[in-house]
């Protein structure tokens, strides 16, 4: 992940994140998954349905977010300004070019699906109030929670493969990365409730380390930053929804 502008505090500051037992947040996204509200599969690696989606960009993320939403009936998160929150709607070419990075809007308040921000990322992956402040999601050993390059063998695995961190979610760290929704930016001073980051930006946040990761980038507090609209095959998405 050589491209990455890489932000390498250790710790973020105090967390509170209200009404954390009515957001859910899911496990990465599989490829099945994805091909059900998508039509297609953008991964590079494609031997099982299982694996996670990957070689998606930010923006496609948010594009799947909107049209499972639709598809289930929910109310979508997202707006891409002057076109509503329907993809079907939205410009020909609008997720290709680096210079759209500041037309999506989102509704948090909404009941769809979204990216996670990375406060929200990273409370799950500390295992929220169950907590035991682990370097890795689950574990101070990172064989038994996470695909890395020190065991992946250079390629995805199935998701759930490993052990489940505290709050039951499965490859945090490792295996694919993740995106989130917040812009390139120092965390927050101070305790704070709630933070989603800076409204624009150009860069935004991927989170957890991917199957070819050293051991170091894939701890809980790690952060790099990446263009949304680059797709590789170390990126993928896990998504939340506001409970009802």
């Amino acid at each position: 992940m050589n491209d990455a502008h890489f932000l390498n505090k250790t710790k973020p500051p105090l967390l509170s994140i209200e009404d954390q037992k009515k957001q859910d947040l899911r496990d990465e996204i599989t490829q099945i998954e994805y091909i059900k509200t998508m039509g297609y599969n953008p991964s590079y690696f494609k031997n099982d349905l299982t694996l996670p989606v990957e070689n998606v960009s930010r923006l496609d993320a948010i594009e799947y977010c909107n049209r499972r939403s639709i598809r289930e009936g929910l109310e979508p998160c997202y707006t891409l300004n002057g076109y509503g929150n329907n993809p079907d709607n939205w410009f020909e070419g609008w997720n290709q070019y680096f210079e759209n990075h500041d037309l999506i809007s989102c509704n948090w308040q909404a009941n769809g699906y979204r990216l996670p921000t990375e406060m929200e990322w990273m409370y799950a992956a500390l295992g929220g109030a169950l907590s035991h402040n682990y370097i890795y999601s689950g574990s101070n050993d990172i064989n038994s929670v996470a695909w890395y390059s020190g065991n992946s063998g250079g390629r995805t695995h199935s998701v759930g493969e490993k052990n489940a961190n505290e709050l039951g979610l499965y490859d945090m760290s490792g295996n694919v990365a993740e995106w989130c929704w917040d812009v390139l930016s120092d965390y927050p001073v101070g305790d704070v409730i709630n933070p989603i980051g800076p409204e624009n930006g150009s860069w935004h946040s991927v989170r957890g380390g991917c199957y070819s990761d050293n051991s170091d980038l894939c701890t809980v507090f790690r952060r790099y930053f990446y263009s949304q609209i680059i797709r590789n095959k170390k990126y993928g998405f896990r998504v939340v929804q506001k409970s009802i």
